[in-house]
This record gives structure tokens, sequence and C-alpha cells, in this order.
């Protein structure tokens, strides 16, 4: 694979990546659910650097359960949600699988949250599942990196 493009629904936000993903996972935690509009989201985590992107999105902030800021982006003509921001990883993004023009260029690695996944919201059996956000060592494992201090 090399790098990752998407785009809103109405075209005015797109984005490119030469980055290969870090970690790709499913999340069920509250506002992902909010945001997606159903059972889950699930995000691309990559490095910001070479990062590009054309339209500003806008960003909503909320307070995630380890109380980092999450800042939420998407665009606000057609409502699509983009991309993500935790204040604990700066020079990381979560871009949201949904977005991609290809969405079948990743592959989910990882289940979160799973404990207020609902019933009817059905994952591989298969994958790693956590019922809450995992500690950031065993994310830092499954990312090849050290935790972040």
């Amino acid at each position: 694979m090399t790098g990752l493009s998407g785009a809103c629904l109405c075209g005015q936000i797109r984005y490119s990546t030469p980055a290969v993903p870090l970690v790709v996972g499913h999340c069920h935690c509250i506002d992902c659910r909010k945001s997606s509009g159903t059972g889950h989201s699930t995000h691309i985590l990559i490095p910001e650097e070479g990062f590009e992107m054309t339209g500003e999105p806008r960003f909503y902030d909320h307070p995630a359960d380890s109380r980092h800021i999450v800042s939420r982006g998407f665009c606000a003509d057609c409502g699509s949600p983009i991309l993500s921001r935790n204040s604990a990883m700066p020079a990381l993004l979560a871009l949201r699988a949904s977005s991609l023009d290809d969405p079948g260029a990743v592959t989910p690695q990882m289940i979160v949250y799973a404990s207020r996944a609902p019933a009817w919201d059905a994952m591989d059996p298969a994958l790693p599942c956590f019922a809450h956000m995992p500690e950031e060592s065993a994310v830092a494992e499954m990312i090849g990196g050290a935790a972040p201090d």
C-alpha cells in the first residue's frame, strides 16, 4: 500500500498521506458511536508528518474518559467525520476509515470499548478485544513504539 487518501461526502475536504497506518481499530465508546451515527467508528492512527489536506474541517473538542481532549474534525457543509486529534498524542492523527477513497486499503486490528458495544453491532471475534481503552503500553506494543510519557 502506498499511502491513503480520502474525502468528505461533498468533496470540500480532501486529504492524502504517504503514511502506513500504525494501528487500525474499531471504537465503541459513546463519543465515537454518537459522532458516527452508528455502533462504532473505525480509526486509522497515522503520523501527522506528510499529511496533506485541502479544505478546512470544523472541530469539536470534548474530553475523553482519559480526560485528554479529543478534537473531532468534520466537514461543516456535509457533516462527514474526517479525522481526530488526541491531546495525549500530538504527533498523530486518527483518520476515519469511512472517509477513505478505498476503505479496503486498511484492515482493523483491534476493538476498544467493547463493553459499550450495542448487541446489534457484531465485530470480528478474531480481533483482540478490550473492554475499555487498553493501557498506553499495550497500544505502544501493538504499534511497535514506546508508550508516551
